[in-house]
């Protein structure tokens, strides 16, 4: 997870709304009454969706809700586009077998601890403010912000997630990165997933089950004070059992974060899915 920056981009004032379930995009990273949010027309982003388009009533999925608005396992998902940026957003998993998931998550999976718990960001080191842990093939090895992170051996409840997605994708993956959020306190910060370790040009697979979050990509030339320039953040809101793809070249040009969120009581759990590589460390 570094903090470079990047090239071009484009960015757009307009505010738009999918239905209930699916990701909302919006120019800024606002709150919208959700009173308002059944006018408002479809994202300029989103380029192709499912046959089935039921209205949504703007409210944002829970755990115990169905994501009504998603494309269903078997159907083709949203692509979400802009320069620099390539997402593919769908139900990966019905209500019933991603709360099922989650339970299983939520017992079987042994986080880290001790001093794989903090990170080194700009010269000090800093508690992780979530539960990580990693899993995946024994050979491999995943370092980011001064720590290296060695996999767990694959479990049941994992292999069962991983075998969906190679369905539904077509594509293979070797490892898993697991950050588990408390509530809406627990956050990550603004970051690139462009590890050296990573299979050049694959994409990542980020899984989602528990409470709905929002997700913000910020382009790279957007960013900070010498900023260059003026491009709006896209916010998503990812629903339980759902899968975002990002695809090349996105993590290249667009930073993405878990912004902290205090009205948010219940936990969240995303697995974000990679393709690695052994990588010689001298």
């Amino acid at each position: 997870m570094r903090t470079a920056s990047g090239t071009e981009g484009s960015g757009d004032s307009r505010l738009r709304s999918l239905p209930q379930g699916g990701p909302l995009l919006s120019a800024r990273p606002v709150r919208v009454p959700s009173h308002v949010l059944p006018a408002l027309r479809m994202d300029r982003f989103v380029v192709k969706r499912s046959a089935k388009e039921p209205g949504g009533d703007g409210k944002r999925p829970r755990l115990e809700e169905e994501a009504d608005g998603l494309p269903h396992p078997s159907q083709p998902g949203q692509e979400i586009r802009a320069q620099g940026l390539s997402l593919e957003y769908r139900l990966l998993f019905g209500r019933a077998e991603a709360d099922e998931i989650f339970q299983q998550l939520e017992k079987e999976v042994e986080y880290f601890e001790g001093e794989q718990t903090k990170l080194h960001v700009f010269g000090k080191w800093h508690n992780i403010p979530r539960k990580q842990v990693t899993y995946g093939d024994p050979e491999l090895t995943y370092t980011y912000s001064g720590v290296t992170f060695s996999p767990k051996p694959w479990i049941p409840v994992l292999n069962h997630i991983r075998d969906r997605l190679v369905l539904e994708t077509g594509h293979t993956f070797n490892f898993v990165v697991i950050n588990r959020y408390k509530d809406g306190e627990d956050h990550i910060g603004e970051h690139r997933d462009d590890e050296k370790e990573l299979v050049p040009r694959s994409p990542i697979a980020s899984v989602t089950f528990g409470a709905c979050r929002d997700f913000v990509f910020r382009h790279c030339d957007s960013r900070g004070k010498n900023a260059t320039r003026h491009i709006k953040p896209i916010r998503l809101q990812l629903a339980h059992g759902s899968l975002l793809m990002m695809k090349y070249p996105t993590n290249v040009y667009w930073y993405h974060s878990l912004p902290i969120r205090r009205r948010v009581l219940a936990p969240r759990i995303n697995l974000t899915f990679r393709k690695m590589m052994v990588v010689d460390k001298k």
